[in-house]
């Protein structure tokens, strides 16, 4: 079994995507996966499986659907996949309260990834390397307009955003 780390997109805590914490770890754990844990109510899980990434994803999905009747994209990475993240961040002396990681479903489109970065994101910065977009704000990510819609839109891809702390969380909660 390995720790993955899954991310829900789109997940609030009313209205249409409603999904509580508690009842989505009892039926994520009645679904097969162990060591169910949640961080804060915006959609971060981790739990320990033998799925692979894929298998995963669709079950977690299916489970959500089910369960809560929401259609909510999932994606899901490893342990390690996000430390290597970190190590990637082309922005580590940047304030970690102005830095934002955005996953990619997958790798983008090289010729929309061009097409994305031609655009510009001053103040901002944005970065991607291989499914993940690393974003640095001037201000604050409100303000931002390579923010995670801008993002998907752009590069087609589903993707979903956390901050430094959240993260660096994930990853401490994964790593026990």
């Amino acid at each position: 079994m390995t720790t993955k780390i899954i991310l829900l997109r789109g997940l609030t805590p009313t209205g249409k995507n409603k999904v509580l914490m508690a009842p989505l770890r009892a039926a994520l754990e009645e679904a097969g996966l162990k060591n169910v844990r949640t961080y804060i109510q915006s959609g971060n899980v981790i739990a320990s499986t033998k799925l692979v990434q894929s298998a995963l994803e669709g079950l977690v999905h299916g489970v959500i659907k089910e369960h809560f009747g929401g259609d909510i994209k999932v994606l899901v990475r490893s342990v390690p996949f996000f430390k290597d993240v970190i190590e990637k961040n082309p922005f580590k002396d940047a304030d970690p309260a102005k830095l934002y990681f955005t996953l990619l479903s997958s790798k983008p489109d090289d010729v929309l990834l061009e097409e994305f970065h031609s655009v510009g994101h001053a103040p901002d910065q944005v970065q991607v390397i291989d499914d993940m977009a690393y974003v640095l704000c001037a201000t604050k990510y409100s303000d931002l307009k390579a923010n995670n819609n801008f993002i998907e839109r752009k590069l087609k891809v589903p993707a979903t955003t956390r901050n430094f702390n959240t993260i660096s969380k994930l990853i401490a909660l994964g790593s026990v």
